[in-house]
């Protein structure tokens, strides 16, 4: 397996911007076959160095992976989370 974390930072971080961007990151679930597993937290912490939100995925392989990032549902998010974020933060490890 493969675990591909991202952590965000928002523009705006106000409680209802941060759902919103969840929600948008939780419908992947179920729409791509690739994604084996995907979990999305909220910060609630908010510390000077906390991210917003982060996103757990897992695949069976890289192709997995990569197959995830081109898929139109991700490109979809991927055109919401650029107009939304700040920052964001990734790693990718076998698991």
């Amino acid at each position: 397996m493969l675990t591909h974390i991202v952590c965000f930072k928002l523009k705006d971080n106000s409680p209802e911007s941060v759902a919103r961007t969840a929600a948008v990151l939780r419908d992947m679930e179920g729409k791509i076959d690739e994604l084996k597993y995907i979990e999305v937290g909220t910060d609630v912490l908010h510390s000077e160095r906390s991210y917003d939100i982060a996103l757990i995925t897992k695949f069976e392989s890289m192709a997995a992976l990569e197959a995830y990032q081109v898929h139109p549902v991700h490109k979809k998010v991927i055109e919401h989370i650029v107009q939304v974020r700040e920052a964001s933060v990734s790693v990718d490890y076998e698991s």
